[in-house]
């Protein structure tokens, strides 16, 4: 009864006492066209136009939060978040009903708040929000190539522990620990992570660490029915060589600085995949750096640029060095409080030898990798919360 109630309203929130469950989502559909785009076969197919509602400024997706005032300053709480591909009902993050988040936990007034469930690593929550992908004006194709370092939340940590503290003027900080749940182990499968953010005036920062072991499966592999190509690490050639490693880490920051209508950023990211088998044990690193800008021309119109550049490690003499330059702008104008309209584009080029030791071609986030060193993806769409 509840839920009815709630979706009968724009914004729903049902309280009782000193509870309340809100119903919440948010529709990103859009228009796209990308150059040098495969078929299934893997042959060139040359130019696509598509409906996507999973690249856009946001994802789609719809969820129920909840709080209840226990008294002596304790809260419980909970959200439970679906992802849902809007063209075909399809649910997303590879059929999981509450994909996107689903935790449960106690806030403290004093101490903080624990959660437990399926989360968002501390990458996402004090860096991520940095990257021009994360802005109202980069789409999800603004993500760095395969979005390698997790700054755009492509992937959910399960069975997690998480801590987050309450705000220190302007210093928040947390982490997240996720059990391997495999039977005499206790490290296999384990995803750890630690950050830390300020906000003050026209600065924002961010710094955070991330640590998966056999990340193929604990990390990248953690939606249900994945596929070889839908699984983040093994379904594109920036990364797939390394599918094999026994470890990935990620050490991230970011800053944004705002001056009056703009707003300029600034992200980097080393991520290292240790003990790689095929490679004779060997490691392989990428560093990425990122530099954006926003500027409100009016208070309705919002333009952005930003160019990232994904520099990899040579792992063998055939393996590795590849180098990948991604220019990404757009611009969003609002139509009111819930609604938006924005265009977008993105285009990169790739050199060097990639994961598996082939010529390095063009990978942008959302997309098939092009056949060629080059790519470019253009998208015009609506975005409507409710």
């Amino acid at each position: 009864m509840l839920i009815v109630c709630a979706a009968a309203m724009p914004v729903a929130t049902v309280a009782h006492a000193q509870g309340s469950v809100t119903l919440y989502g948010l529709i990103d559909e859009g228009f796209e066209t990308i150059s040098n785009a495969t078929t299934t076969a893997g042959a060139l197919g040359g130019r696509q136009f598509r409906l996507d509602a999973t690249n856009g400024l946001n994802s789609s997706r719809w969820g129920l939060k909840g709080r209840e005032e226990l008294g002596g300053a304790l809260t419980a709480l909970f959200q439970l978040e679906n992802g849902f591909e809007l063209n075909n009902g399809r649910l997303g993050q590879g059929g999981a009903l509450f994909g996107r988040q689903a935790f449960v936990g106690i806030e403290s007034k004093q101490l903080g708040t624990l959660t437990l469930g399926r989360q968002y690593d501390s990458i996402v929550d004090y860096v991520g929000k940095l990257e021009f992908g994360d802005s109202n004006v980069g789409t999800g194709h603004s993500a760095h190539p395969a979005d390698l370092d997790n700054f755009n939340n492509s992937r959910r940590t399960n069975n997690a522990v998480k801590y987050t503290s309450n705000d220190y003027g302007g210093l928040t900080f947390g982490g997240i620990y996720s059990l391997g749940g495999v039977a005499g182990s206790v490290a296999r499968n384990q995803v750890f992570s630690l950050g830390s953010g300020y906000h003050g005036g026209p600065v924002t920062l961010g710094i955070a660490y991330l640590q998966a072991r056999n990340p193929a499966t604990s990390l990248f592999g953690s939606n249900p029915n994945e596929t070889p190509t839908s699984n983040g690490l093994t379904g594109t050639p920036v990364l797939s060589g390394y599918a094999g490693a026994s470890a990935y880490n990620v050490i991230g920051a970011g800053a944004l600085y705002a001056l009056g209508d703009a707003v300029l950023g600034a992200n980097y990211s080393n991520v290292r995949f240790s003990n790689i088998p095929a490679l004779g044990n060997s490691s392989a690193i990428f560093n990425d750096f990122e530099v954006n800008l926003q500027y409100h021309v009016t208070p309705r119109l919002l333009t952005g640029i930003a160019y990232n550049y994904l520099h990899s490690s040579h792992v063998s003499a055939t393996v590795g060095g590849a180098n990948y330059s991604q220019f990404s702008a757009g611009m969003n104008y609002t139509l009111s409080r819930r609604t938006d309209v924005y265009a977008a584009l993105q285009y990169q080029t790739a050199n060097g030898h990639d994961s598996t030791g082939a010529s390095a071609v063009a990978s942008i986030a959302g997309v098939s990798p092009s056949l060629n060193r080059q790519q470019t993806v253009g998208r015009v769409g609506l975005r409507h919360r409710f």
